[in-house]
């Protein structure tokens, strides 16, 4: 098995230490360190850090993608099923992290835009990205006459991401689960048929 490239170490140092400590807390020295390589390789592989940001971002956003494969687009599953099963994954990963870290998307989102425009630019490309997955799933659940019909989907999809994600923030300044539960119980009463 290939050993990972010194970019590949420095992106996964950059996804934790990032998500860690944030975009501004996070400096080259500390991502190098934790990566085990010279510090010298961080200009090697990323012009700048807005440059990494964005590798890190697209690291990050995969492994969200993978989560939604396996839960929002599994079409074995009802539409509330799907849309249970991603919540409640990404759920139990936030458990895991102690009820710390929410999400990198989120947490970028808050930090870089009056910084960047080319993070900015980036982040909105994910936004998208994750709102037409959820835009999918409640089409499907409209469909189907799992979701309220007389929601507009696209509408319905950007207020799932936008209180998913606020829901995350809250988490996080709580150290506790309890924003995520209300967020489900509030959705999952409102928006789709009993």
């Amino acid at each position: 098995m290939a050993r990972p490239s010194l970019r590949e170490k420095i992106v996964e140092s950059g996804v934790r230490t990032l998500h860690e400590r944030g975009f501004a807390g996070a400096g080259v020295r500390e991502i190098t360190a934790a990566a085990g390589v010279p510090q010298g390789c961080f200009t090697n592989h990323f012009r700048s850090k807005e440059v990494f940001g964005i590798a890190v971002l697209d690291r990050y956003h995969e492994r969200t993608q993978a989560i939604m494969d396996e839960t929002l687009r599994d079409q074995r599953r009802s539409a509330a099923a799907r849309l249970r099963a991603y919540f409640d994954a990404i759920t139990a990963w936030l458990e895991a992290a102690g009820w710390r870290y929410g999400c990198l998307v989120g947490n970028l989102s808050l930090e870089t835009p009056e910084h960047s425009e080319l993070l900015r630019e980036h982040l909105a490309q994910v936004c998208r990205s994750l709102t037409a997955s959820f835009t999918e799933a409640v089409r499907a659940g409209q469909a189907a006459g799992e979701i309220r019909a007389d929601v507009d989907a696209d509408d319905a999809a950007a207020f799932l991401l936008a209180s998913w994600e606020g829901a995350m923030m809250r988490m996080k300044v709580d150290r506790s689960p309890l924003p995520l539960e209300q967020f489900k119980r509030v959705i999952f009463t409102t928006l789709f048929m009993s």
